[in-house]
C-alpha cells in the first residue's frame, strides 16, 4: 500500500455527475468527462490492502483488487491494466454497469464509506485504451476445434475471446441487427455509451472471433444443424422471457414491456429512427418494477419529456444505512440508493411531486382501467406490508396513458426453437439445466449465463462466460489453462 493511512486521511470521493439540466437534454454518459483520472489515485490510496480481502471474494470474477488499487495509487497504468485483465474480459463494462458487490465487502465498509473500487477498475480500463495497453491476443496457433456460442450479451462475448484465445476457432451468433445483447438494446447510452463496446468488438475481430448477426437459431438455421457443424455449442442468450403482471386491464392498449420499450430508445440513438414510435414524450407514464430496468425506463421517459414519470417498487422502501440484523457485512445491503435517473426524475418536474423521489414505495398494482377507445388511463394501486398484503384504506388511483412494466425475466425464451430442438433438458422455473462442468443434458452443448443461472448481474454473466470457456477448453482438448472463475453452483450475493 503506497500510503498506510490513506484510508484516514482522504475522503470518499467518486466521479462527478454532469448537471441534471444539462445530462437529461442529451444520450451521453452521466458523468463529467475527464474528472475521474484526476482524483482516481488518492481514492486507490484509501484501500488498505487489508490481510483477508473480502472485495476479492465479493467479486464474481475474483479481481485482484488491492493489487490494482495499489498500482493505480503508484500511478503504473500498464501494470494495473495486466492485472484487471487477468480476470476481467470488459472492465470498462463492469466499471459503468456492475451495482459493485465488492464494495460492499470492503473492510473499510465496515464503519466508513467504501473504497470507489467501481471508479478506479473504469479509469484503469480507460486508461488502458487511451495508452494501448489492450491490443487484440489472436492465439500462437489453432487447435483445429470449432464453437459456436449462441448469444453475444456479455457471457457469450468473454465465453467466445477466452475460446479465441485459446485457440479454437470461434463463431459467435447473434439474432439482433447488432451485436452486444442487453448492452446494445437494453442499457440506455446514458449508462454506457456504445462506442466501449463497439472497441471491444474491433479488438474480437482483430484477434479471429467471427460474429453473425440477424440470426436466430432455431429458425433462421436449425439448432441440430448447427451442433452437427461445430465441436461445441455454448447457449448464452439470456433470460429475455420477461415477466407478466396479470391483473385486470392488462389488455388495454399503452402498457408495454420494458424491453419492448427500451430497445426503440436505443434504436434512436444508433440512428436507425428519427424517434421512437413508443416514445414518452407528453405522456404521464408510470414504471412497474423497481429494479435496474425499471430505472433504465424512468432515466429515458425524462429524456423524451414525459409530463411525469412514477416508478412503482412493491417494496419498502430501505433505510439509508446496513440493517446489521438483517444484512451483516460483507453482504450486500438493501439500502436507499438515488441513481442518476432518480436524481434526474426528482429535480425535475416528472415527479410526483416537486423535488420527491419519483418512486411509490410498498406500492402493488391492483388493476388498470381504460376509456371508450381501449386505451389505459389510470392505475389503481394499494400500499402492501412487509408481506405484501394489501393495507385498509391504502388504495389510490394514478392518472396515465403509458404503463412500462419492468418486472423482470424469468429464463430463455423458447419461442425460436433452439432449446426444443436441441432437447436440452430446463429446470423447473424455466432455466437451462446443466452439470458442475456447464455440461447440458445433450453432449457437447454447455450453458452459461442468465440462460441457466437465471436473471443476474453483468459481472456474473462474464463469470460464467470465462469459466464456460474453461469448461468447453477441456472438453475439446482433455484439459485448460483458461481460468475457471466460478462454479456453476456459486450463488450471487446479489439478486
Amino acid at each position: 500500500m503506497a500510503d498506510p493511512k490513506g484510508f484516514m486521511t482522504t475522503q470518499r470521493e467518486e466521479w462527478r455527475r454532469r448537471p441534471v439540466d444539462e445530462r437529461v437534454r442529451d444520450w451521453d454518459e452521466v458523468y463529467v468527462p475527464g474528472a475521474l483520472l484526476p482524483i482516481i489515485s488518492k481514492q486507490a490510496d484509501r484501500c488498505m490492502d487489508c490481510g483477508v480481502p473480502f472485495c476479492h471474494d465479493a467479486c464474481p470474477l475474483g479481481n485482484l483488487i488491492p493489487e490494482w488499487n495499489d498500482l493505480v495509487s503508484r500511478e503504473d497504468w500498464r501494470a494495473a491494466s495486466d492485472r484487471l485483465h487477468a480476470t476481467n474480459n470488459f472492465p470498462e463494462f463492469t466499471g459503468r454497469l456492475c451495482p459493485a458487490p465488492c464494495e460492499a465487502g470492503c473492510v473499510l465498509a465496515i464503519n466508513q464509506p467504501a473504497v470507489t473500487i467501481k471508479n478506479v477498475e473504469c479509469a484503469i480500463a480507460d486508461r488502458a485504451w487511451a495508452e494501448g495497453f489492450a491490443p487484440p491476443m489472436p492465439p500462437e496457433r489453432l487447435t483445429g476445434r470449432t464453437v459456436a456460442v449462441i448469444g453475444s450479451g456479455p457471457t457469450g462475448l468473454a465465453a467466445a475471446q477466452q475460446l479465441t484465445r485459446a485457440g479454437h476457432t470461434v463463431a459467435v451468433y447473434e439474432r439482433d441487427d447488432r451485436l452486444g445483447g442487453l448492452m446494445r438494446y437494453g442499457i440506455p447510452s446514458f449508462k454506457m455509451e456504445k462506442h466501449h463496446l463497439e472497441r471491444r468488438l474491433r479488438q474480437m475481430r482483430a484477434e479471429g472471433t467471427k460474429f453473425r448477426t440477424s440470426v436466430t437459431v432455431g429458425r433462421d438455421v436449425g439448432a441440430a444443424e448447427l451442433r452437427a457443424r461445430y465441436d461445441a455449442v455454448v447457449i448464452a442468450t439470456g433470460a429475455t422471457a420477461w415477466r407478466e403482471l396479470p391483473v385486470p386491464g392488462r389488455e388495454l392498449e399503452g402498457i408495454h414491456q420494458a424491453m419492448e420499450y427500451l430497445p426503440l430508445a436505443n434504436r434512436v440513438c444508433e440512428g436507425d429512427l428519427a424517434e421512437s414510435p413508443m416514445s414518452a414524450a407528453g405522456r404521464h407514464v408510470v414504471i412497474v418494477g423497481g429494479g435496474d430496468t425499471g430505472a433504465d425506463c424512468l432515466g429515458t421517459a425524462v429524456r423524451e419529456r414525459a409530463a411525469s414519470v412514477t416508478q412503482l417498487d412493491i417494496y419498502a422502501q430501505p433505510g439509508a444505512e446496513r440493517d446489521e440484523d438483517v444484512e451483516p457485512w460483507p453482504t450486500y445491503p438493501k439500502v436507499y440508493r438515488l441513481s442518476a435517473a432518480h436524481e434526474e426524475a426528482r429535480d425535475l418536474e416528472t415527479a410526483p411531486a416537486a423535488h420527491a423521489d419519483a418512486r411509490l414505495f410498498a406500492a402493488s398494482t391492483l388493476r388498470f382501467a381504460g376509456d371508450e377507445g381501449g386505451h389505459v388511463r389510470s392505475l389503481h394501486l394499494v400500499e402492501v406490508d412487509a408481506a405484501r398484503r394489501p393495507l385498509p384504506g391504502s388504495g389510490r388511483t394514478l392518472p396515465v396513458d403509458m404503463v412500462l412494466l419492468a418486472l423482470g425475466f424469468s429464463g430463455p425464451d423458447r419461442e425460436d426453437g433452439l432449446i426444443d430442438q436441441l432437447r436440452v433438458a430446463t429446470e423447473p422455473r424455466g432455466t437451462i439445466s446443466r452439470d458442475a462442468g456447464f455440461a447440458t443434458n445433450v453432449p457437447g452443448v454447455f450453458a452459461a449465463g442468465d440462460a441457466a443461472r437465471g436473471q443476474s448481474l453483468i459481472v456474473w454473466a462474464i463469470a460464467e462466460g470465462r469459466a464456460v470457456a474453461a469448461a468447453v477448453d477441456r472438453y475439446l482438448t482433455g484439459s485448460s489453462r483458461l481460468p475457471t472463475p466460478i462454479s456453476p453452483y456459486d450463488r450471487p450475493m446479489v439478486v
